[in-house]
């Protein structure tokens, strides 16, 4: 890890760093993950892609094992997952995940789902590209509500940032709670 924490918190360096080194900031931050799990409004799979090439981009490893369908109910630890993103179809399989790299020729993916991972993976790698390419654009507008295009901009700078802070720290090199949890009841 990139900081000290404790011998006693080292199972949870994230909630070490929350409670102890910077606990506005990265309470705000935890807020805004929150936010993007309880309210987006795309669907499981739209959102499972962009958040599975963001946390391929990012290099977290938490993220990369993470699967909403799964995991959510611990990171809202007692209130499950109604009414969140998880309401919002059906989870995707392992093999989405696995393709996920593959998102421009793989055959499982809608045409939404490829927008929304191609806006991910351009958001996370080259940004000022992809604020400039009309063609991008005309698709994207073509497909998606301003809503729906606020809600996965919104969602992929959560994954960015707080994925790069987990990575970056060294937090992914052991596992969060929800993680553990998820792994337990397999």
């Amino acid at each position: 890890m990139r900081i000290d924490v404790p011998a006693a918190q080292a199972h949870d360096p994230y909630g070490y760093a929350t409670e102890n080194l910077a606990p506005e900031i990265m309470k705000a931050g935890g807020a805004f993950s929150f936010a993007v799990y309880r309210h987006s409004k795309l669907s499981l799979r739209e959102f499972e892609g962009a958040r599975a090439r963001t946390a391929e981009i990012n290099g977290c490893t938490i993220c990369q094992q993470f699967r909403a369908a799964r995991d959510l109910g611990g990171m809202f630890s007692g209130t499950g997952t109604r009414g969140t993103v998880v309401d919002n179809g059906p989870a995707p399989d392992e093999a989405f995940y696995a393709a996920v790299t593959e998102w421009r020729t793989s055959p499982i993916y809608s045409d939404r789902e490829r927008l929304a991972i191609e806006f991910a993976e351009r958001f996370g790698i080259e940004p000022k590209s992809l604020a400039s390419d009309e063609e991008f654009w005309a698709k994207a507008r073509a497909a998606f509500t301003d809503a729906e295009i606020a809600d996965l901009a919104n969602s992929v700078a959560a994954w960015v940032g707080l994925g790069r802070v987990a990575h970056v720290l060294g937090f992914d090199e052991v596992c969060l709670p929800f993680t553990a949890q998820a792994e337990a009841a397999e």
